[in-house]
């Protein structure tokens, strides 16, 4: 029957203190760096940052009953019903298309020749206790690298958002969120940004290229989601902090 002994606090030491345990630790933090750029847990609904703007109900008024004007049958010719106040939905038109296109090409070469020959001296070679002073250092380096990216996005459709705040210049700030429940999980699209209410159509509407500061997302989660993100490992590896 065997049994083990308890590790000492010197050993806990000479331990922490070991190449092997800074090289481990060096790789776990480039792993969580390669991670950070990506959710680890999946968006839930419900976020504060995209959530509408709930106006408190006004008191209803006292209703008129003169003979020629009654406030509840009243109509207004005039009244313009576009989105101006903090807690108005305003319809953003998605109609967002992006065409990159990137390509590098670099070329670095370096040379260097050094050639040392023997001297004379007295009519004699100049030598080393009978080993000869000639040397011939040469180096060569070069690096070739190329690159080349196109990259095609679109976006459309259409997303109900609230007027989140009235700037004092004017300027409305809208945000919002769509959820879609689908078979193999959810969509979802979220949109905030600034627009001027000169912008707005008739029919209450904008345009989403008409959106300053604009941050539109869409993506998804679930199974299907899930089937197409790397693992950890994989992005590790692709990531910029990988050195080889």
């Amino acid at each position: 029957m065997s049994v083990s002994k308890p590790i000492s606090d010197r050993q806990n030491e000479q331990l922490v203190r070991s190449p092997r345990f800074f090289l481990a630790l060096w790789l776990m933090a480039l792993a969580l760096q390669g991670c950070a750029s990506y959710p680890l847990a999946d968006v839930e609904p419900g976020d504060p940052e995209y959530a509408p703007v709930l106006v408190p109900s006004e008191m209803p008024r006292a209703i008129s009953a003169g003979s020629l004007y009654q406030t509840v049958a009243g109509m207004s010719l005039y009244e313009d019903r576009r989105a101006y106040r903090s807690g108005d939905i305003i319809t953003v038109i998605l109609n967002e298309r992006t065409i990159s296109s990137k390509s590098t090409e670099t070329s670095v070469g370096k040379s260097a020749d050094l050639s040392m020959t023997e001297g004379t001296l007295l009519g004699r070679a100049v030598d080393l206790k009978g080993n000869s002073l000639l040397a011939d250092l040469a180096q060569d380096r070069t690096f070739d690298g190329n690159g080349e990216t196109d990259q095609e996005n679109s976006l459309s459709g259409s997303i109900a958002a609230t007027v989140a705040d009235v700037l004092p210049n004017g300027l409305l700030v809208i945000r919002g969120e769509k959820w879609m429940t689908l078979t193999t999980g959810e969509e979802f699209i979220r949109l905030r940004g600034l627009i001027r209410p000169e912008d707005i159509s008739s029919n209450n509407t904008i345009p989403s290229t008409k959106i300053a500061d604009a941050r539109i997302s869409y993506s998804g989660t679930g199974e299907l989601a899930d089937a197409s993100r790397q693992g950890w490992g994989s992005r590790f590896f692709n990531s910029r902090y990988w050195p080889f």
